[in-house]
């Protein structure tokens, strides 16, 4: 009887110290797996695709590269550059690294993706920034067009994964592609709910690529991580994403990008706060002030700005992860008197529809809002799943 009840509870405890390793096990970048890859690098020339977030440990990965001998041709940097220190939606040009002596190729200049001359001679592209997991960041626009140009001019790519600190949840509308720009380029919904490597699976196999390019890709994958693990870049992916929680208000905060509000940038709390010289009856203020290397021409400079601190929202509301809030989008229209001024433009490029901007005008509640996103959701949860690399 013992011995039947032994056998029994095998499987269980099998299941139970799989989930004590997956609590314990420390999550590991691919790039940290350099004995998996540099086998696949050595002998062939390299270009890589990086910016000061691409770390092993707290070396740069192209410093981890070149220190091991692979043959490294040239850089490609996204927006904000190779070192993180332009500002959003400034324009950066090619130079000559100083310190390794390569050529980096800006791709958020007079260009967004790599000619075919860019690539000449290159046999491998190795791909290895860090994501925030929502849709208007721009790095999953950079890595498709490294996929698209690749792939014409028949180089393979390596996607270096590493873990989204927003996978944990799928939520907002799903771009309509009259809206395609670089702040989103896929039928996807804000947040997607996936790394930049399961992204880069997504892309090739739905034939999201110009032309229906088929890129030769390969994905090294996060080890000991799912989609629900809590996990965060120590080196931050941009200059106004500085820390967790900013990163975790990044995807309901950045509409305001669209809009007179202002998000903090030009303070200490970028994308912690948002605030208008109008906004009265709000206690928290904050004045933007011209910060070099994150914004050196912030909405609202030395203007007083009302409105609402963030920093211990998630802390006091932990249930509120894992959603979009547009509470604040719609509390601050209103608060505004619903002016005609309040959205601009590039508002609908960032929620990727017209219908947002136009329900939130027409005093549609939270949830008549939140309601509408499920069936677009549910359409791509199922393309999703088919590319998913980890539980």
């Amino acid at each position: 009887m013992l011995n039947r009840i032994k056998l029994h509870l095998a499987p269980v405890i099998f299941l139970c110290l799989l989930c004590v390793h997956a609590v314990f096990a420390q999550v590991r970048p691919a790039a940290f797996e350099t004995e998996k890859y540099f086998r696949i690098l050595h002998g062939k020339k390299i270009g890589v695709v990086a910016n000061a977030s691409s770390v092993v440990g707290k070396v740069n990965i192209l410093d981890t590269l070149m220190h091991s001998g692979i043959d490294v041709k040239v850089v490609f940097s996204p927006e904000h550059g190779f070192k993180l220190k332009e500002e959003a939606g400034q324009q950066a040009t090619d130079y000559t690294d100083p310190d390794s002596g390569l050529r980096v190729i800006s791709l958020y200049g007079i260009k967004k993706k790599p000619v075919a001359i860019d690539l000449e001679g290159l046999d491998l592209v190795v791909f290895d920034i860090q994501d925030v997991g929502a849709r208007f960041y721009t790095y999953i626009s950079t890595l498709s067009l490294v996929m698209e140009a690749c792939a014409e001019s028949h180089i393979a790519v390596l996607v270096l994964d590493r873990p989204n600190p927003n996978a944990f949840y799928i939520d907002g509308p799903v771009l309509d592609m009259k809206y395609k720009s670089f702040v989103g380029m896929h039928p996807v919904p804000v947040v997607y709910g996936m790394t930049i490597g399961e992204y880069a699976r997504m892309v090739n196999g739905e034939g999201w690529l110009k032309g229906g390019v088929n890129c030769d890709l390969s994905v090294l994958p996060v080890e000991n991580y799912t989609h629900q693990t809590a996990w965060f870049p120590v080196a931050k992916p941009s200059p106004n994403l500085p820390d967790a929680n900013s990163i975790l208000l990044y995807p309901s905060l950045c509409f305001f990008e669209g809009t007179v509000v202002s998000v903090g940038r030009g303070t200490d709390t970028p994308f912690e706060v948002y605030g208008h010289p109008g906004l009265q009856g709000y206690k928290f203020s904050f004045m933007p002030q011209a910060v070099q290397g994150m914004d050196s021409k912030p909405m609202y400079r030395d203007k007083i700005c009302y409105g609402e601190d963030l920093r211990k929202y998630y802390e006091q509301h932990p249930a509120e992860k894992g959603r979009i809030n547009l509470s604040w989008l719609i509390s601050a229209f209103s608060a505004l008197g619903s002016r005609p001024d309040f959205f601009n433009p590039y508002f609908d490029q960032l929620a990727g529809t017209a219908s947002l901007q136009e329900q939130i005008i027409k005093g549609k509640s939270e949830e008549d809002i939140r309601n509408s996103w499920k069936p677009g959701i549910e359409a791509f949860k199922k393309i999703r799943k088919k590319y998913l690399l980890y539980p």
